[in-house]
């Protein structure tokens, strides 16, 4: 995957710029839809097949975009198409949501969570997250029973535990030891 990464950098930085001159909401959700459609593997088929033109395939992805494309996002596009870095796309995707939350200061969270969490609860928790971590989160909760209680936080390559597995899991051990 570093090289995928390496290759998606470029066309991830590039389309951040033009995304600073432009609507930066609007440029997150196109970039958001691609990397979502690059990901389908029919589309990577697709992408793949030598019987598909360059144009067909641009205009293919752009059919599929829900989003109203500009016509730099069409040629951003047509130029993956002719250079055959469509199976970029869910990369270039991923890196321009980070270099989006570094410019913002903020973070993705991907909140794990026994039960499902209340609108209030949840506020009250990004809050308390956002002052453990030092920055703004843009929360993801994901229901995993199998935590049994508490939460298990995630953001980048950073990890809180507090669900009740954990705790268990750690008692195990120190009662193992």
């Amino acid at each position: 995957m570093a090289e995928l990464a390496t290759v998606a950098r470029p066309y991830a930085e590039a389309l951040f710029r033009v995304a600073q001159s432009g609507d930066m909401n609007a440029w997150s959700a196109i970039a958001s839809e691609l990397g979502q459609i690059g990901a389908i593997p029919d589309v990577q088929a697709f992408a793949s097949n030598p019987n598909v033109t360059q144009a067909q395939l641009a205009d293919t992805i752009a059919s599929l975009v829900k989003a109203p494309l500009n016509a730099e996002a069409k040629n951003f596009i047509a130029m993956l198409a002719e250079n055959g870095r469509i199976n970029l796309l869910p990369e270039i995707s991923t890196q321009f949501a980070i270099l989006k939350n570094a410019n913002e200061g903020a973070a993705d969270a991907t909140i794990f969570s026994a039960f499902e969490i209340s609108a209030d609860q949840l506020s009250q928790l990004v809050a308390t997250l956002e002052k453990k971590f030092g920055r703004k989160l843009n929360p993801t909760v994901t229901v995993d029973p199998s935590l049994i209680g508490g939460v298990r936080v995630v953001v980048g390559d950073e990890v809180l535990d507090t669900s009740v597995r954990a705790k268990l899991q750690r008692m195990h051990v120190a009662l193992a030891s």
